[in-house]
């Protein structure tokens, strides 16, 4: 979707400020809200396509306006209510309206065991790819209503294929049905006078990765 979160190549969000040894979490309730999704996602109602697209779906001038993880929390939220876990009465009043029967619950012991055996984006399928490595492609120039790992400073551009990561699922479909539709996954080399014009530097290149999907043959 052409959203805000879309932000690759923009102007005016202002410098990108690096802090020297930034921790992990500014504060407790940033480490709660990601140990809340992580808990959340064991239920297996939702994939991480399906987690990014939430926070996609966040008001653009909430979105702007919000940190990091007030993103994650918009986003776990909405997939609580959506998959009938908790009410948006609930959630607003912060009381339950029924007794948890705890079952499906992660408890702290089990939460190594859940990362270890956490469902994997890359597939085994047998999948022949549409383009090889060295190939010239061109990005597509879609406007999907829904999720899309296809950034709009790439779309219609011209790129080589550097690298062939192998299958893995595609997270378009992913974030919309469930739908694995296995295909091969690419790294994709930009020139930077390719994406952003004349003015870029013409040793300076951008590597995307892009899935079948995404692309066709130049």
């Amino acid at each position: 979707m052409n959203g805000v979160h879309d932000m690759g190549g923009m102007h005016g969000m202002g410098p990108v400020e690096i802090e020297q040894d930034e921790p992990a979490f500014h504060s407790g309730w940033e480490a709660r809200a990601f140990a809340l999704t992580v808990a959340s996602a064991s239920h297996r109602r939702w994939n991480i396509d399906m987690s990014r697209h939430s926070r996609e779906r966040m008001p653009p001038a909430d979105y702007l306006a919000a940190t990091y993880y007030e993103r994650w929390l918009f986003g776990l939220e909405k997939l609580l209510v959506e998959n009938g876990l908790v009410s948006a009465k609930e959630l607003e009043s912060g009381c339950p309206e029924r007794r948890a029967d705890g079952t499906g619950t992660l408890r702290a012991a089990g939460v190594a065991e859940f990362l270890r055996v956490r469902i994997r984006a890359r597939l085994e399928d047998d999948v022949r790819p549409k383009f090889r490595v060295g190939g010239r492609v061109i990005a597509r120039n879609i406007h999907p209503a829904g999720h899309t790992r296809l950034p709009r400073y790439a779309r219609g551009r011209h790129g080589v294929i550097e690298r062939d990561h192998g299958v893995f699922v595609f997270p378009d479909t992913s974030a919309m049905s469930g739908d694995k539709k296995p295909q091969h996954l690419y790294s994709v080399r930009f020139a930077a006078r390719e994406l952003w014009g004349a003015d870029a530097s013409p040793r300076d290149s951008v590597y995307v990765n892009l899935w079948d999907d995404h692309l066709d043959p130049a």
